[in-house]
């Protein structure tokens, strides 16, 4: 591959990596979050150099101080930092739009996350990742979460675990290899636009979804176990919640959209959540209807044990965070695919009166 194309949109140049590198954060009052994620980019060689990258704040109307403190950052940065105002407010949304308005002449995209912090030479591993091979269209990385408050710090440590994520393999693995989804970080820009960027009614999971289409169009994901990436978890109980609602309600849309099976770690916070509703429903005529949710709270007490071996006292938050993100998760699910069945029904209806 020296000194030629390896693939459409990125290219190999002797001793080293001779591609343009788009980088992209969406943004949305990060004003805590902003400085160090990008002080921790332009660590990178690759990305200090003006000549080989540039990066878009893809803002959605922040009300705190994330545009002032990325617009400091600019006057000073090695490379251009452009502000571009996302009024989508998503992040599919601001990606896509930016790589419309920036993304000429640039070879690779890389998406990053305002909550992380990411090691010194991860652009160019990536950018390395990717050449390996020509049939690679993106390299996703493992995500190693982190927290900034006790509660986030339990939360951060639970959720790489197989009873946080299910065994996902970006979930605190480390081991490399292709797979079928993966914490999005760098795109082939060629395979970007193929298969048409981001879905941007998707407001959580169009990651999967996009991988979903990329790997239809023949793509191939490499998931790069030795690249670590810091996560920051949400810092209080309201905001994982919310957010982990938002993650279920967005792998509803995708299953939606694509009529897909869910796996079976998608299923599983699904039936505990159901077996454990109907349990509570039960009990009063039936009280062996129990014995599901007191498992339940058995496995939860023995994860919170083992956490607050691990941690101290911030472990005993473990427990809570577990139960908010499988319950949260299974809710935002199940009430997205209830909500698309009722409006199946309804247009249904509708149809059949129209044709009458």
């Amino acid at each position: 591959m020296s000194g030629q194309r390896g693939r459409e949109g990125v290219s190999a140049a002797p001793g080293g990596i001779d591609v343009r590198v788009l980088v992209v954060i969406p943004t949305l009052n990060e004003a805590a979050a902003i400085r160090p994620c990008l002080e921790s980019l332009l660590r990178d060689p690759l990305l200090r150099d003006p000549d080989r990258s540039a990066l878009v704040v893809a803002d959605g109307g922040s009300d705190d101080d994330t545009v002032a403190i990325v617009e400091s950052l600019a006057e000073t940065a090695p490379i251009k930092i452009h502000v571009l105002h996302n009024p989508d407010r998503i992040q599919s949304a601001g990606i896509n739009r930016a790589v419309a308005e920036f993304g000429g002449g640039f070879d690779v995209l890389l998406r990053c996350d305002a909550h992380a912090i990411y090691p010194a030479d991860y652009a160019t591993a990536l950018c390395a990742a990717l050449r390996e091979n020509d049939d690679r269209a993106a390299v996703v990385v493992a995500m190693q979460s982190e927290g900034r408050s006790e509660f986030g710090k339990a939360a951060a440590w639970v959720v790489d675990t197989p009873f946080g994520s299910g065994g996902a393999a970006h979930r605190g693995g480390r081991t490399s290899g292709y797979v079928d989804h993966g914490h999005h970080a760098l795109m082939d820009l060629h395979w970007f636009r193929r298969v048409g960027g981001y879905d941007a009614s998707f407001s959580h999971n169009e990651d999967a979804e996009l991988d979903w289409r990329l790997l239809a169009a023949g793509g191939r994901i490499w998931l790069a176990g030795d690249v670590r990436l810091g996560y920051v978890m949400r810092s209080t109980p309201v905001a994982l919640w919310r957010q982990y609602q938002n993650y279920g309600a967005g792998r509803a849309a995708t299953l939606i959209k694509h009529r897909m099976r869910p796996r079976l770690r998608q299923i599983v916070p699904v039936a505990n959540l159901l077996l454990c509703g109907l349990a509570l429903v039960a009990a009063p005529f039936w009280p062996l209807a129990l014995i599901w949710p007191l498992v339940y709270l058995t496995v939860v007490i023995v994860v919170t044990g083992i956490a607050c071996l691990r941690l101290g006292g911030a472990g005993i938050w473990s427990g809570v965070a577990l139960v908010l993100m499988h319950m949260g998760w299974a809710l935002g699910l199940v009430r997205a695919m209830a909500r698309h069945s009722v409006q199946s029904v309804l247009a249904g209806a509708a149809g059949r009166r129209v044709k009458r």
